[in-house]
């Protein structure tokens, strides 16, 4: 059931950011100074911004030692997702997958 849910919460991470993304992507390209300061417009925005920022960072530091500790293949995706949409795909993808070995792992052991 759970892997389901990290499924659904894969979907709403792709989704809900890139709906907002791609308008800014036809309208002015990839306008990286644009993209920052709107990104840190004002304190709220600015908020969010790193708050995302320090989030990212966790997850890296997350799926490297839980990913290596389980010996789980690829971790780099779960890097790269999270560098092409956000957090919001990032971290349930890699849920799901740790899920995966995880009862794999407890098949392999007859739990």
């Amino acid at each position: 059931m759970i892997k389901i849910v990290y499924l659904l919460l894969c979907v709403l991470g792709f989704v809900l950011p890139y709906f907002q993304f791609v308008p800014f992507i036809l309208g002015h390209g990839l306008d990286i100074k644009l993209f920052f300061e709107q990104l840190f417009a004002n304190k709220i925005s600015g908020f969010f911004g790193m708050d995302v920022i320090v989030s990212s960072l966790v997850l890296w530091t997350f799926v490297f030692w839980e990913g290596t500790r389980l010996k789980m293949q690829n971790i780099w995706v779960y890097i790269v997702c999270n560098l092409l949409v956000g957090v919001s795909l990032g971290l349930p993808l890699f849920l799901f997958m740790r899920e995966r070995k995880l009862e794999q792992q407890a098949e392999t052991l007859g739990y």
